[in-house]
């Protein structure tokens, strides 16, 4: 656990967007300092958007061979992780454990260091968790500070008012406000039976190039543990969500998996802006091919979708790795930070 005082790492393992976004970045890196107490620590290709995949691996072994470093967080995500994980050496990482927090892009570096059996947390990126405009969301902020500070078992709850709307990072007045909020919409639940294990997971538009490039690091004996997918900003069809999963299925990698929980959707971007209609929609046709996927392939498993993981705010951390227990009479979730 981190402690005030503590130095942290801050790397862009994908991409260096703070240079471009310095807006966002400074805004998480003051939070980093002022409301959590902690003295972050930048890198050569932390701030430089064309660094190759072998700098961003030089910056890496130095965050995880500095004793004086205790976490890394990753400034954001991207699109090219995959190309610095034959950069790097897991020696220096197993040498000297630490906590990582990452998501999107960095599901690359959390399956990596879960290969290691070192800890990490899905979530909680400097430029989007921390950097949120006008507050942190207090459902993103009371997980970060357990995962973070406190450790030990932790309840995940369904958000009362979230969004899954950006806000224009090149508009200097988003920073001083937060975004508008939906009403919350609860948990689906499927199953009956309580399940206990380990997490693992991701974005699963990384773990589909992840098998496509060999580099699927999740063991090959029987696993039994629990499943956690969500999608991108890059808001990926229906169809193609299935056939993602279907890949998986047919790879044997499904039917080992005791439950599945599924993150909400991220359903809008400045990228692709969508009608209240069409967001529904989106969210809904998602969730039928994921329970297709599992019909065919895991229809014994419990299911929960709708979760705040991922791609959405508010945000909860899940331990890349870590255990995890499903109760669908009580419809309570906990995980151990």
């Amino acid at each position: 656990m981190l402690q005030p005082g503590d130095k942290v790492a801050i790397v862009s393992p994908s991409r260096g967007l703070p240079e471009i976004f310095p807006g966002p970045y400074e805004l998480g890196l003051r939070r980093l300092r002022d409301d959590f107490g902690l003295i972050p620590v930048e890198y050569p290709t932390t701030r430089k958007l064309q660094s190759t995949p072998q700098e961003r691996a030089t910056d890496l072994h130095a965050a995880w061979s500095d004793p004086s470093i205790r976490a890394v967080f990753a400034s954001i995500g991207g699109d090219d992780q995959i190309t610095v994980l034959k950069h790097l050496d897991p020696a220096v990482f197993q040498a000297n454990p630490k906590p990582f927090f990452g998501y999107s892009d960095n599901t690359n570096l959390l399956n990596f260091l879960y290969s290691l059996g070192l800890p990490a947390f899905h979530g909680g990126s400097v430029m989007v968790q921390f950097g949120r405009g006008g507050a942190m969301h207090p459902d993103t902020e009371r997980s970060l500070r357990a995962a973070m500070f406190t450790g030990g078992e932790f309840e995940l709850t369904p958000a009362k008012g979230w969004t899954d709307h950006d806000h224009d990072w090149n508009v200097p007045e988003n920073l001083a406000t937060e975004p508008p909020l939906f009403p919350g919409t609860g948990w689906t639940w499927s199953g009956s039976q309580a399940v206990s294990g380990k997490l693992w997971g991701g974005c699963i538009e990384i773990l589909d190039w992840q098998l496509s490039a060999n580099r699927w690091m999740l063991p090959t004996e029987s696993y039994g543990g629990v499943l956690f997918g969500e999608t991108s900003e890059e808001m990926p069809s229906s169809e193609d969500v299935y056939r993602i999963l279907r890949n998986f299925g047919e790879r044997g990698l499904l039917e080992r998996f005791d439950a599945v929980v599924w993150g909400r959707p991220k359903s809008s971007s400045l990228m692709h802006e969508v009608t209240p209609a069409e967001s529904v929609a989106y969210v809904t046709d998602q969730y039928l091919a994921v329970d297709r996927a599992l019909a065919e392939y895991n229809p014994n498993a419990v299911v929960v979708k709708g979760l705040d993981i991922g791609h959405t705010d508010p945000q909860q951390l899940l331990p890349y790795g870590g255990q995890t227990h499903i109760n669908p009479i009580t419809q309570r979730i906990t995980v151990t930070y």
